[in-house]
Formats: structure tokens, C-alpha cells, sequence
């Protein structure tokens, strides 16, 4: 008799195709699980090259998160570091210089200019051309700047309008305005605080050196930056891009690894239960358990590595465009490479390989063990009784399911959304651990309406009661595309409704004010209050703030108001539920969810912590019903100005007047193109959405198509028996067609059902409404399951038929 590895390789060589299906699961879930891991480790890894700080040999800067470890967040600007440790760096043995660094807009007749004080040009290079170094009240202006009028500029500040003496020039960085170290801290609008500061030392002191005696001196108030890490401070949109891709690669991996390594898993075990008379045979001349075990990890060792290696390479290519479309839409600076090295891809074989080994040993345990002659009985007709491990398993995962639906049902905001996202992973936990039970249960349910409808239809709800099993096999990976394609696209569409709704309802006013440049001048306020017919006028300045909701910061949507609580009534209609909207310094306005997650109250403070990660301890005036339209926090600009990077107002709201008469202020849009606009927006926001549903319904479907010709495939005897037993090819494919509907509407109805048990409290919590399920997508996924299901079916089905003869 043949070695177990013998046996192992035996197999392969003789009957490769009873592993094809085999190998396409494992290939498809390595391609999903190494893009995944890629795009991980491209998130911790990512670095920008230093451009402004290349040579500065250490650059300090305040930590770009805000709160404790256990619930920080990523800052939505800038986090600053006080202008006080500028003394205590140069005062560092070996420091040569350290120069406090600051960049902010200001604007001119033409436009807006980027500045910075003098003293950086010592690391950036810029040298003058004419003129000398500015001093107080005096500039030195870069091509692109507008030209000085008799030697002075007017320049419009985050204050008001200033001229300045211009003191010189220079041929490099375009469009760009630099003042004294003083004044640029000064005028900056973010008073005694600085971007960065920029260390500079001595002939002969190392950077290794210099840092040491730095963190020593500063005292962890600032975090020092050297090599490529410097770049993260150039572009503090690095630390969310990271949070970005190890959101991907994490959290939406974690859960595609799961849903991968539990379709492969069920289509090894369906090979290798397809294979039970073999081993039973084996058993029956002699063959120890052990040597089966053997033989399986043989296969499983010769199969596995392969498909996981081969599944890398379509990983990869996913990975790459997936990266290469969030570089597009803005999510990841361009300057960020992917990083593909040997760590994800080895795990990815590690994770495949050992899924195929436990799904094998799982799925021979019972029939390597029994007696030979109770072995080849049950190889014959399916094992009715439920398995001992498995079913207890799947009640405990279904009642979970269950506890947390509850649970959600009961939450509000974040909770619920939290509590939620545990519903679909413990009933499709549960499906798949009770799939024969649920399979059987479903082929009697379905069954009951296809008695009436001829004998194919009957003979195929007796043999999908009768083989429970292979039933299962087909219907999880159908639930699982169902389930979470719907939770991901129905939950965009469902806050996309509520949205366009509360700003259909919300913006009242006749006209809205933006600039190319995204800033307005400070007096835009003032001068559209005093244009004809104009009745009201409030400034905006769009951002965003972190609330505590759920344990952790979370941002949320902010806007700072330029005017009277009067006047954004006039052009907003926030739907003011408790309290009274007054728009005081040190009050501010919340939206109903948030202050349900937060647990805020009218008149209690709450914490918040301001854009720049500044904690601030505001009082709760009043909440409203339409911050997802709107703005989700409302303060006054005041309390938000000195904390953002660019302190002017982004839109103007308008009430009254005509659009040529707004023209002077900037680009004029009414509310329809504002809406508009807005929408354009959450499109960009439901990309990711759209392509993790994709993802992961993609392969869950392949799967199912996988698992499907496998099953049919199988049945070749069965097929052929009853062609000998007089059925006609005709009927016998009827009854094939027959099974595919009712696996596949079965894995609809299942999938749907775990859907809405995840979305309703959902989005209750999110929205204060029931999901929104647009009928023409809801049935497009139906039609595309049905269609791909019924032809996954049927043409196996023929190919088979078209022998005419009886195959085992």
C-alpha cells in the first residue's frame, strides 16, 4: 500500500480536479488577506520625504492626536507647540540655531499668499534678490505676490487688512509673503503658538546627539522628528491617511480575512467530505486514523502554499489600485509609496495554509475515526444528527446575535452603530456554524410551494432536505454577499436620504458665498449685510472637533458663525429641539445624536476638543435635529478661529439680495447648487463604501459560483442514474434549476434578514430612522445572486449530462 504522502501526491496526480475547487477558495482568499495586509503595513509604515524641513537636522512639533491614549484621535488640523520652548532649544549645548516655524494664509486683491517669518529661509534655502531681511511692519515679497504701490502692500490678515512696507524680494516659492519671526507669530491668528521649531546645531554635533539633549531639554512637551519622519510634520494629513489605511487594512481586514478563511474553510471541508467513501475504503483495508490525518496534511501542505503564493500576486494588483484610487480622491498624500515586502505575503500563506489544515482535519475527524463499516454507511446517505461542537457553538452565536440586536435597538449614536456591527458578525458566525441545520430548515420551508410545480420541482426539494450538508456549503457564502454588500451600500444610501433631506429642509438662505481660494475677507459679513435688499448675512467657518462618544473621540462636523443667532436663523433652519440657539463665546449648539452620545444636556458643559487638539470645557445652549444636513456643532467663530489653520470664514450665507450684486464677495451659488455640491461630497465620502462591499461581495459570490460547480460536479453519478432511470435531460436540468433557486433565494432571504437586523438599529441610533433600501439596488443585487446562482448550476449541469453515461 502506498505511503500516506504517496497517497497524498497519488491524488493529485490522478484526480487534480477534485482539488480545483479546492485551490480556487485558497487563491481567492490569499488575494483578499494580502491586500489587506499590504494596505496595512503600508498605513504604519507610510512616510512623506522632508521638502521644507530637508535641512533641518531635527524638527520639534506637538503630537498631531488629542486626548489619553486609551481614546485618542487623530487632531482634524494642526496640533501647535508653545512659542516658549523656542529659548529653551537654543539654549541647548550644540544647537546653533532654533527657529520657530510658522505657516498661515493671508490675502491680497488678488488672492492668497502663503507666509512664513524670515528666519526659516536659514533651512528652506531662500535667499533675496533685493532689499534686505524684513523687520517690524515690513515684508519681503516672492514672484506672484501682487506688486508693491510706492513701496508698501496692503495685505488682509485673520484681524483685518495691514500695510506693510516692503523690504525685499526673492526669486524662489511662489506666491508666498514673509514677515519677521515676531510678526508672523504675531499676526498669525494663532497667538505665542508655532507650527514646528526647526533645531539647527553645531559644526560637528551629531543629529543622534542634538536629539538626545533636545528631548531632554523640552521635556516630552513636543515630539522631535528626524530622517524621513521630519515629512510628517510638513504634512500633518499623514497621521489620518495612516489612520485611513490601517482603518482598511485593519478593521475592514480583520473582518475580510474572517469571511475569507471561513468560505475557504467550508470549501475545503466540502472536499474533503466529498471524499468520504475514499476514506472509508482506506479505513476498510487497513488504513490507521493517523495515516489519514497524515495524508491530509500532506494534500493540504502540497495545495495550500501554491494557491497562497499564487493568491499574492492578484493581491498585490488589488492592493495597488485600491492605493493608487485613495491617493485620487485625496485620502493619501501623493508622495506616500505602497510598501509590499515579505511580511504580509508570508502571512497571508501562513493563514491559508493553516485554514486548509484545520478545515481538513475537521471535516475527516469523524469518518478517519469510526469503524469502516459505520464509515462507508455514512458515506452513503448524509449523518442527519447535528454535530456536538458546532451546534452549541452556533445557538450561542445566534443568541449573541440576538443580545446585541437588543442591545443596539436600545443605544443611541455611536453605541448603537458600535453594538450593531457585532449583530452581523455573530449571525453569520452563526449561520455558518448551523448552516445543515438552517439549510434543512429552509429546503422544507421553500419546499412547501414547489410541490405544485411538477416533478423536477419536487425531486429537488427532497434532495435538498436530504443533503443538508452540501446545501449549506452553497448557501453561506450567498449570505455572506448578501449580508454585507447590503450593510455597506444601504448604509450610504440611508444617511445619504437623511442628509439631503435635513439640507433640503435646513438651508434657507437665497445665496451662498464661496472663494476659489477657500477663504473670504473679514469684512465679507459687514459688506453683504449692507448690499441692497439683503436681510440677513452670517460667515461660516466650516471645520471639525472631537466629542467623546462610546469611550473614544470621535470627529464630528463643526461650523463657527460670523453674526447673530437672529441672522443664521434667517439662512439656516437647524430645527432647534431644547434650549435656545445663542450663539455666545463659550456656548455652543449640538445636534440631537451627538448630544445623545455624549450624553450632554442643555445647560451642562461638555468636553471638547477644539481642531487643533486644545481642550475646551464650552456650555451645551441648545440641540437641534438637522446636524448631518448641516453642521452637527455650532459655535461662535471666536471660539474657533485661534484654533484652526486658516482662521477666515469659508462660506457666506445670505438671506435676500440678487446675485450679481454678491458677485464682488466671491463665487455666488443659490441653495440648489449648494445641495448639489454638498452631495457631490458624500459620493466622494461613500467611495470607500462601495468598494469594501465590492471587495468583499465579490469574493463572497466567486466563492459561492466556486462552491456551487464543485456540488454539482460532485453529483455526476446521481445525475446519470436518473437519465438511466428514464428522466430526460430536459427534467433532470429542471430539477438542477430548480435547487439553484432555492439555494440561492434562501441565501437572499437569510442574508437580507441579517442586513436589517444590523442597519434598523443602526441607523435609528445614527439617524433617529429606519434604513433606506432603494428598491431598483436592492433588486439588482437580488437579480445578479440569481442569475450568477441559476448559470453556476446549470451549465456544470450540462456538461455533465452531455456524456450520457453513469460516472461516480
Amino acid at each position: 500500500m502506498l505511503a500516506p504522502n504517496g497517497l497524498a501526491r497519488a491524488a493529485l496526480r490522478f484526480r487534480p480536479a477534485a482539488f480545483a475547487g479546492t485551490f480556487v477558495a485558497l487563491v481567492l482568499a490569499a488575494t483578499i488577506v494580502s491586500a489587506c495586509g499590504i494596505l496595512l503595513e503600508t498605513g504604519v509604515r507610510a512616510t512623506v520625504p522632508p521638502e521644507r524641513y530637508a535641512h533641518a537636522h531635527v524638527v520639534a512639533a506637538a503630537a498631531q492626536r488629542a486626548g489619553n491614549p486609551d481614546e485618542s484621535d487623530v487632531v482634524p488640523d494642526r496640533a501647535r507647540i508653545g512659542d516658549s520652548l523656542v529659548a529653551k532649544a537654543a539654549a541647548v549645548p550644540g544647537v546653533r540655531a532654533a527657529i520657530p516655524d510658522v505657516t498661515f494664509p493671508v490675502l491680497t486683491s488678488e488672492g492668497k499668499l502663503t507666509a512664513h517669518g524670515w528666519g526659516s529661509t536659514a533651512f528652506t534655502g531662500e535667499r533675496l534678490t533685493g532689499g534686505r531681511a524684513p523687520g517690524p511692519g515690513e515684508v519681503v515679497l516672492a514672484p506672484g505676490a501682487p506688486r508693491p504701490d510706492g513701496g508698501t502692500v496692503t495685505l488682509t490678515l485673520p484681524d483685518g487688512p495691514r500695510t506693510y512696507r516692503v523690504s525685499g524680494t526673492t526669486a524662489g516659492a511662489r506666491g508666498t509673503v514673509w514677515f519677521s519671526d515676531a510678526e508672523a507669530v504675531r499676526v498669525s491668528g494663532h497667538p505665542h503658538r508655532v507650527d514646528a521649531l526647526a533645531v539647527l546645531p553645531d559644526p560637528g554635533v551629531g543629529t543622534a546627539t542634538l536629539k538626545s539633549r533636545l528631548a531632554h531639554a523640552l521635556g516630552g512637551r513636543a515630539e522631535l522628528h528626524t530622517g524621513d519622519d521630519r515629512g510628517t510634520v510638513e504634512d500633518p494629513a499623514l497621521s489620518g491617511s495612516r489612520e485611513v489605511l490601517i482603518g482598511i487594512g485593519g478593521s475592514f481586514g480583520g473582518v475580510a480575512t474572517m469571511v475569507a478563511v471561513f468560505t475557504a474553510a467550508g470549501t475545503v471541508a466540502l472536499a474533503i467530505g466529498r471524499r468520504a467513501r475514499e476514506f472509508a475504503l482506506l479505513r476498510a483495508i487497513g488504513t490507521t486514523p493517523r495515516q489519514i490525518r497524515r495524508t491530509i496534511a500532506t494534500e493540504a501542505l502540497l495545495v495550500a502554499p501554491v494557491a497562497g503564493a499564487l493568491g499574492c500576486l492578484p493581491g498585490i494588483a488589488l492592493a495597488a489600485w485600491w492605493f493608487g484610487r485613495l491617493k485620487d480622491k485625496g485620502a493619501v498624500p501623493q508622495p506616500v509609496e505602497l510598501a509590499v515586502s515579505w511580511i504580509p505575503l508570508t502571512v497571508t500563506t501562513g493563514t491559508v495554509l493553516v485554514t486548509a489544515l484545520l478545515a481538513g482535519y475537521m471535516a475527516a475527524h469523524r469518518s478517519s475515526r469510526i469503524r469502516p463499516g459505520q464509515a462507508l454507511s455514512e458515506a452513503s446517505v448524509e449523518r442527519l444528527r447535528p454535530g456536538w461542537i458546532r451546534t452549541p457553538l452556533g445557538v450561542a452565536a445566534a443568541a449573541g446575535g440576538f443580545v446585541c440586536a437588543g442591545l443596539a435597538a436600545s443605544e443611541t449614536g455611536e453605541d448603537a452603530a458600535n453594538a450593531a456591527l457585532g449583530v452581523v458578525m455573530l449571525f453569520m458566525l452563526a449561520v455558518a456554524l448551523l448552516g445543515p441545520l438552517i439549510a434543512r430548515a429552509c429546503a422544507s420551508l421553500l419546499g412547501l410551494p414547489l410541490r405544485g410545480a411538477g416533478a423536477p420541482a419536487v425531486l429537488a426539494a427532497a434532495n435538498s432536505r436530504t443533503n443538508a450538508r452540501r446545501l449549506a456549503s452553497a448557501i453561506t457564502p450567498i449570505v455572506l454577499a448578501m449580508a454585507f454588500s447590503s450593510v455597506l451600500v444601504f448604509l450610504h444610501t440611508s444617511e445619504d436620504r437623511v442628509t439631503a433631506e435635513q439640507q433640503r429642509a435646513g438651508v434657507v438662505a437665497d445665496h451662498i458665498v464661496t472663494s476659489d481660494e477657500g477663504a473670504l475677507p473679514p469684512d465679507a459679513v459687514r459688506r453683504a449685510a449692507r448690499t441692497p435688499d439683503v436681510t440677513a448675512a452670517v460667515g461660516l467657518l466650516r471645520t471639525s472637533v472631537l466629542v467623546r462618544t462610546s469611550g473614544v473621540l470621535t470627529p464630528v462636523s463643526a461650523q463657527g458663525v460670523t453674526g447673530s443667532a437672529r441672522d443664521l436663523a434667517a439662512v439656516q433652519d437647524l430645527d432647534v429641539e431644547r434650549g435656545r440657539l445663542s450663539l455666545k463665546p463659550g456656548e455652543i449648539a449640538l445636534d440631537a445624536s451627538v448630544a445623545r452620545s455624549t450624553g450632554a444636556e442643555v445647560g451642562e458643559r461638555i468636553r471638547v476638543h477644539l481642531p487643533d487638539g486644545t481642550r475646551a470645557t464650552p456650555r451645551v445652549a441648545a440641540t437641534y435635529g438637522r446636524g448631518m444636513g448641516l453642521s452637527q456643532v455650532t459655535f461662535h467663530r471666536t471660539d474657533l478661529a485661534r484654533h484652526v489653520s486658516s482662521p477666515f470664514d469659508t462660506e457666506l450665507w445670505v438671506k435676500g439680495g440678487t446675485a450679481k450684486a454678491l458677485t464682488p464677495l466671491g463665487r455666488v451659488m443659490d441653495r440648489a447648487d449648494h445641495t448639489a455640491a454638498q452631495s457631490l461630497d458624500r459620493e466622494l465620502n461613500a467611495w470607500a463604501n462601495t468598494v469594501m462591499a465590492a471587495v468583499l461581495g465579490g469574493f463572497a459570490t466567486v466563492a459561492a459560483v466556486n462552491t456551487l460547480v464543485m456540488t454539482v460536479l460532485d453529483r455526476r453519478g446521481e445525475l446519470g442514474t436518473l437519465r438511466l432511470l428514464g428522466s430526460t435531460r430536459r427534467q433532470v436540468l429542471r430539477m438542477v434549476r430548480w435547487e439553484a433557486l432555492l439555494v440561492t433565494v434562501a441565501g437572499i432571504g437569510l442574508g437580507t434578514a441579517i442586513a436589517l437586523a444590523t442597519l434598523v438599529p443602526m441607523m435609528r441610533g445614527l439617524t433617529g430612522q429606519g434604513p433606506y433600501i432603494p428598491p431598483l439596488v436592492y433588486g439588482s443585487f437580488a437579480a445578479a445572486i440569481l442569475v450568477v446562482g441559476t448559470a453556476a448550476v446549470t451549465l456544470p449541469a450540462r456538461a455533465a449530462l452531455r456524456g450520457e453515461r453513469l460516472e461516480r
